[in-house]
This record gives C-alpha cells, structure tokens and sequence, in this order.
C-alpha cells in the first residue's frame, strides 16, 4: 500500500487524471489481487516520480530559455524570420508636401519682401502729382521708344523727325551731350518727352545707363537713332507694321542712296518691302545666296537700328560699359535676333531715310564754339582713333569670352565675312 504522503505527491501530479480506485488500493481480496496490488505500489511510485522529475526539468528548461529570448534585443532575431508583409505595410508613405517657397525665382534683392510688394519693372510714363494713383487707363495703346542722342546745332532736324512720331505711340527720350536742355523748352512736344543731359557722352553711354530692359520691358520696339536723320519718306507707323509682319527683331530703315553709305547692305532697294541680304560678286569679300553672316546678311548699322523688346534685352547686355562708340557690336547683333539672325535681322525698303553724317562729337557739342578748324580736326581724330581701338579691345574680349565660357555653344561658327 502506498504511505499517505506517496498519495498525496501522486495525486498532486496526476491531479483527476489517475483512476481512484488505482490510487485508492486494492478493491479486492482476491489472492490474485493481492499480488498485484503487493507489487504494483512500489512500481507505480518510482514511475510517477521519474515523471514527476522529467516533467520538472522540461519545465525549468522552457523557462530557461524563455528568459534568455526576452533578454535578446529584436534586431538579433530580424533575419531569422522572414515573413511577407502584411497588405497595410505594402501602402506607399504618404509623399511630402512641395515647399511652394522654395526655388521661387525673386529679383535679387527682393527676398527680404512679401512677392507681391515687389515691382521689378518700371517705364517713363509720367504720372500727375494730383488724382487716383490706381486708375486705370482704358484703351491704353502699345508704345514704343524712341532715343535720340541730341545737341542744340541740330535743333531743327530733330524737331522734324520727333514730330513725325505719333505721341499716342511713342515715348520720346532726349539726351543731350551739349548739356543744353531749356533751349528745346519752346518745341510743343518738348514737355512730354524725357531729357536726361550729360556732356560729351555717346548715344552708346546713354543707353547703357539709361536704357537697361527693366526700364524699357514695356516698350514694343525701342528706336535708338542717331540725331542726323532726315525723315521726309519715312513713317513709323508703316514701318512699325512692316516689321511686325516680316517678324524681324533688328531691323533698320533703308538709307537713301544720297546718304553716306558705308555698307552696301543698307542701301535702299528697289524692289519690295524689306530685303536680307545682298550680293558682291567681285572683289573682297564677296556676298552670294550661301552667305550666312555679315555684312552679307543679318547685319544692320548703328546709326538708325530698331530692336524688338527681347532683342533689345539682349543686346543692352552686350554693350560694354567703358566702350562709348559701340564699334563692332554691329557685327554681333545676330546673336540677339531670337533666332536666324539671316531671317529675323533685315533692312525695310519701302520706308527709308537720309543719313546727313554730320560729325557732332569732337566739335564742342554745341559748347562754345572751337576756335580753330585745326583744333575741331585733333578732336575728331581723337574720337575716330578711339573708335578704332574699341573695336579692337571688343573683338578680343569676344574671342576671350567665348574660349573661357565652356556652356555657351556658337551658333554661328563660321566668321563673319570681312569687305
């Protein structure tokens, strides 16, 4: 028979499961029974307790690692297990918003204020110093420049030709090289023209510092014309309407075959509106159909040019800001044509105009006269010898710029035809 406190230990790990009448002892006093029963006690209780024991270290064991797996950091185990994801991990991370601030493009110098404070453009329109500042103008034409470099000896052919251009399309600009502004005060248009008066300066100073394309961005065309120029067979109006029709950019009234011609190209035609090129079959420098460059084609001078608005803009960014005559800028012009500069740059024969090629700077500018023939020559000789020199320095920092400007691809390699 088993002790008292064999049953319990046996019970307790057997719990309900073991039969009563096993554990409760023999049910019978059969001699058979009593064999059985004689024997099976002891064997009962050294298997329990072996079950007892190995269940005991199984457990212990679990345990053990159990702990050991909690002790272990997850990312020991991240390549141990690998599992699809889950259909909500598949989603796309929702993308960032733009930042709507960044990369906007602000006039430099502008940054410190709110965008729509910023006006970057102006023009010469002048505005009254009573009523609404915010009124609108109705039916506010498109208008064009014209700027003309201007001395008080040729008063009356400027009065001419600034008369033939409608104030309804045109704004005027004046600058006077002698100094001398209150002697155009009695011409009708004078007070709605702008006169800007430095002496002894060019057409080319004045327009670099007075012209820049922010300026001048409301502005059609911008005529920037010598002030020797008679206009008895020339109507802007006309001419204005021809451009815009042939689509050219530079373009340039035909000189009458009575003005001083220094280029055959801008010699007035005979036949048709405008012409692009011309030919020279003999001599230096020959001109055919295969010519693609100046003085051949896409070439205008500069004593009467007219440029479109982006071709003034990029023009002004050629002109040098120390060479005062411009000389060799002509042949550069094409660059700023907003393409083929054989098709966008030409010459309107149907409206043209006479070139006196009155020398006016050199001579005292108006000022008190010079007193000798002899020295009015030494000062024009000064002039033609510095012209010269400038084409010479704009040439070489042209060929500079381009060898040092490894982005900018010439779209005109061939050079220039020289004659």
């Amino acid at each position: 028979m088993l002790s008292k406190q064999e049953l319990i230990l046996v019970r307790i790990y057997c719990g309900i499961h073991c039969p009563i009448a096993f554990l409760m002892g023999p049910i019978s006093n059969d001699g058979s029974h009593k064999r059985f029963f004689g024997i099976a006690p002891p064997a009962a209780l050294i298997f329990f307790v072996l079950i007892f024991f190995a269940g005991a270290i199984v457990t212990l064991d679990h345990k053990e690692k159990l702990s050991i797996l909690q002790l272990q950091p997850k990312e020991a185990f991240a390549t141990e297990e690998i599992r699809p994801p889950a259909t909500s991990e598949l989603r796309a991370e929702p993308t960032e918003e733009p930042n709507i601030c960044e990369n906007q493009c602000r006039p430099s110098g502008s940054e410190a204020l709110p965008r729509g404070i910023v006006q970057d453009k102006s023009n010469f329109h002048m505005e009254s110093l009573g009523g609404d500042p915010e009124r609108k103008e109705d039916g506010r034409s498109s208008k064009s420049l014209l700027a003309i470099p201007v001395g008080i000896k040729q008063k009356a052919i400027v009065n001419k030709l600034v008369s033939k251009f409608p104030a309804a399309n045109f704004i005027v600009m004046l600058f006077h090289y002698d100094g001398m502004v209150d002697g155009w005060r009695d011409l009708k248009w004078s007070d709605r023209a702008i006169h800007v008066a430095v002496r002894d300066q060019t057409k080319w100073w004045f327009a670099k510092r007075f012209l820049h394309p922010d300026l001048v961005s409301e502005y059609e065309y911008v005529f920037l014309w010598d002030e020797d120029i008679e206009v008895d067979s020339f109507d802007p109006l006309k001419y204005l309407r021809i451009v815009r029709r042939e689509g050219l950019e530079i373009s340039q009234p035909a000189l009458d075959r009575r003005s001083q011609i220094h280029h055959r190209l801008t010699a007035r035609g005979r036949k048709g509106d405008v012409h692009r090129r011309f030919y020279k079959t003999n001599g230096h420098g020959r001109c055919d159909g295969n010519s693609t460059g100046p003085p051949c084609t896409g070439w205008v001078e500069m004593m009467v040019p007219v440029f479109s608005r982006a071709a003034w803009r990029c023009a002004w960014h050629m002109i040098q800001n120390d060479l005062v005559y411009a000389w060799g800028m002509d042949y550069k012009l094409g660059y700023c044509a907003q393409g083929d500069r054989w098709r966008n740059v030409g010459v309107v024969d149907s409206q043209y105009v006479l070139h006196r090629g009155i020398p006016t700077l050199g001579d005292g500018g108006g000022k008190a006269p010079v007193t000798t023939s002899a020295a009015a020559a030494t000062d024009r000789l000064a002039v033609r010898q510095r012209s010269y020199t400038e084409l010479q320095v704009f040439n070489r920092r042209w060929k500079e710029a381009v060898l040092e400007d490894g982005c900018w691809t010439d779209p005109y390699p061939n050079p220039a035809t020289i004659g």
